[in-house]
């Protein structure tokens, strides 16, 4: 069974930074993709980035470059680095993966039903 554990939340001020860990374990398949998305309280769940098992990555237009999405391979674990926060970052964040990625046909995007693993989710809040 595949089990998705995020860490790494907490409270910043606007423009500080966070960096969000989730450790993944129980999976075989090394086909994967994995990504982090958001939910601020009232608003859908949205995608922020994803990463492949090739290392490609895509992230949310809104992003803007502020984050950044990594996988140590090593370790079992996801990352995300977020940069320059903002107010309307507020959010839980969750970690999530399928395995049904096939390289150079996907799919692997910021679209969370594409996701049947995901985890508890890890708050964050930005404020002043």
């Amino acid at each position: 069974q595949v089990q998705l554990v995020e860490s790494g939340g907490g409270s910043v001020q606007p423009g500080g930074s966070l960096r969000l860990s989730c450790a993944a374990s129980g999976y075989r398949n090394n086909r994967y993709c994995m990504g982090w998305f958001r939910q601020a309280p009232g608003q859908e769940r949205q995608g922020v980035a994803v990463i492949d098992s090739l290392g490609d990555t895509t992230y949310a237009e809104f992003m803007n470059g502020r984050f950044t999405i990594s996988f140590d391979s090593s370790k079992n674990t996801l990352y995300l680095q977020m940069d320059h926060l903002q107010f309307v970052d507020t959010a839980m964040y969750y970690c999530a993966a399928h395995f049904r990625f096939i390289p150079g046909l996907g799919p692997c995007g910021p679209r969370p039903a594409e996701f049947d693993n995901w985890g508890q989710g890890t708050q964050v809040t930005v404020s002043s």
